[in-house]
């Protein structure tokens, strides 16, 4: 993996996928611009967006499809931040 702008497509694809719940769409989509804020630290972008498709992954109404879209999102943007650490 190489960048943070590579990882956005994929959660900006999951934020407009009409078969997970509006409120965990949100969130996603939240994630997605936490990471294309011009004014945070990429290490402050990777952790918020983190925690925000963790926390939505957790909900109960989401389908294990879309949880594993989810996980393998945060799996991406976890090898980024190890990368920076």
């Amino acid at each position: 993996m190489g960048d943070i702008k590579d990882v956005i497509p994929l959660i900006c694809e999951m934020s407009e996928d009409r078969r997970i719940p509006r409120n965990i769409r949100a969130m996603i989509k939240e994630a997605a611009d936490a990471l294309q804020k011009e004014d945070e630290s990429d290490v402050v972008k990777l952790s918020t967006a983190i925690n925000l498709l963790e926390e939505s992954s957790n909900d109960p109404n989401i389908a294990a499809f879309s949880r594993t879209e989810i996980w393998n999102a945060v799996s991406m943007l976890e090898s980024l931040q190890s990368d920076l650490e």
